[in-house]
């Protein structure tokens, strides 16, 4: 889908747009002993726009003409790739259009607005939204910017990987959420060209196990039912260069549920003021729940990829 070269031809082109964020050692916890791992949180929710997003997107939109631009940007999200992509398009003189599912979480519908996005509500999941934003950009002539799927937006969000080799350049694991896959499959294919050893474990909902069902078919596979709530991590069928890059690069991919993420954002909020959403919880709820399976030692970057207040609110 995309290679080491696009990926730091993206770092280049997005740098004066979005910020370096920090990293904060995940310890000396109330509640739950991981004093055995060296965890690592990365605070990719203080990114621009509230989340990693805000890569791919500016990636996408400084790619286009001017033309392109100049008919306005739709897309569908669960909220955060729309938060993204307004705030991109508030910053080059775009305008934005961002449909979304009925699950999506209030306050990132009021922070798209403010980014001056117009917001349409479509059906009960994104798969739904994002029909209504192609039948839009089809009947309106605007460009369409795909959240996961387009391997510009894929090369914009594998920056995160080169950024998180840059803060920990012995990483041993890296602990990743998953929506419709385009931030695992970015970061993996940075991470996994430059240090092959880092193993990348992906997270996905109980009620969403997309790229799960995915691998364990050996084929790309739409789910039937979605149940989870967590907006920014369902989706029923991803892209099937996604499916291949994951193939290639992903260790694993484990479970964790609503109630879990929920209980790892309130501890993320109570133990550091980090305000998470569920999926930037989610590799919290991993190391909490005891998910994986990790030796004495292992040194382990935890992902906090969303902003928001869904969790503990």
């Amino acid at each position: 889908m995309i290679d080491l070269a696009a990926i730091e031809e993206a770092r280049t082109r997005i740098a004066p747009y979005i910020r370096k964020t920090p990293t904060l050692r995940y310890g000396q916890l109330k509640d739950g002993d991981t004093s055995s791992l060296d965890v690592t949180l990365k605070l990719e929710l203080l990114q621009a726009a509230g989340s990693f997003k805000a890569r791919g997107a500016m990636n996408r939109l400084l790619t286009l003409t001017d033309a392109e631009r100049a008919r306005g940007i739709v897309t569908a999200s669960g909220g955060n790739h729309g938060l993204a992509i307004a705030r991109s398009a508030n910053v080059l003189g775009a305008s934005a259009k961002i449909f979304l599912p009925s699950n999506v979480v209030p306050d990132k519908v009021a922070k798209l607005k403010q980014w001056g996005a117009a917001v349409e509500i479509v059906g009960d999941i994104w798969d739904d939204a994002n029909a209504a934003a192609l039948a839009h950009a089809e009947r309106t002539g605007a460009t369409y910017a795909h959240p996961f799927s387009d391997p510009v937006v894929v090369a914009g969000q594998g920056t995160l990987g080169l950024d998180i080799l840059d803060d920990m350049p012995e990483i041993d694991v890296i602990l990743v959420a998953i929506g419709g896959g385009g931030l695992i499959s970015g970061l993996s294919t940075a991470v996994k060209a430059k240090r092959p050893a880092t193993r990348i474990i992906g997270i996905e909902p109980v009620g969403s196990p997309t790229l799960h069902a995915c691998l364990e078919a050996g084929r790309l596979v739409a789910l039937e039912k979605l149940s989870t709530r967590v907006a920014t991590m369902s989706c029923r069928l991803t892209d099937q260069a996604i499916f291949e890059t994951v193939q290639r690069h992903v260790d694993e991919i484990v479970l964790v549920s609503d109630e879990e993420m929920e209980s790892a954002a309130r501890s993320l909020w109570f133990e550091f003021g980090v305000a998470a959403d569920l999926s930037g919880a989610a590799a919290a709820a991993v190391l909490q729940a005891g998910r994986v399976n990790l030796a004495a030692g292992t040194r382990v970057c935890a992902l906090v990829c969303g902003a928001g207040t869904d969790g503990f609110a």
